[in-house]
């Protein structure tokens, strides 16, 4: 996998656009002109914690003894549940906004930084240890875009609408599924292959 391709699926992943009705629900107390440098330092709390387990993500998995066809198989499952949500959305509860400012839970984690951008990192660094650099540049990319979408999410969402938001999701959505299964593919002939 190139750099672009790792970008554009890391980017698919965290969902900025699904999580931009989210964020602002969320923040909806919140007085407006202090919401972007809540968001900006959600942002770089969730890039933190996504560094952490790209660079810390093959000495974890041999700790655990897990080997990459397991964390692939794992991560497409968990990618293919999310993705099946964005194409297919239930109707949930409305969000009641925070009373207090949010911290960590529930914008840098896990909505910015799930677990499966956690598992797509840790399969990435696993997979090509040597690429480090690459895989760094191509969450920073992937970071800095869902960043600037969600500081500003209310413009967006103004000139999209509800229903332009929900039709970005669905594609999304479709383009995960098909990453997640071959995820899942790649994991199962990984596994078979060193099985035999």
């Amino acid at each position: 996998m190139d750099t672009l391709s790792a970008a554009v699926m890391l980017f698919l992943i965290m969902d900025p656009f699904g999580n931009m009705p989210v964020f602002n629900a969320v923040l909806k107390e919140v007085p407006e002109p202090r919401r972007p440098r809540i968001i900006a330092r959600e942002s770089l709390i969730a890039l933190g914690f996504l560094l952490v387990f790209l660079w810390a993500g093959q000495p974890i998995m041999s700790f655990l003894n897990l080997r990459p066809p397991t964390l692939s198989i794992s991560g497409g499952i968990i990618l293919f549940v999310i993705a099946l949500r964005m194409v297919f959305p239930r109707h949930e509860p409305e969000i009641e906004p925070l009373r207090e400012e949010p911290l960590i839970v529930p914008l840098a984690m896990p909505l910015i930084a799930g677990p499966s951008c956690v598992a797509v990192l840790m399969l990435l660094a696993s997979s090509e240890p040597h690429r480090m650099f690459d895989w760094t540049l191509a969450l920073l990319t992937s970071w800095s875009l869902t960043a600037a979408i969600l500081i500003l999410s209310p413009l967006l969402i103004r000139l999209l609408k509800r229903r332009g938001i929900m039709a970005l999701e669905r594609l999304m959505g479709m383009i995960l599924i098909m990453v997640s299964v071959q995820m899942l593919l790649d994991g199962v002939a990984n596994y078979l292959g060193l099985a035999l």
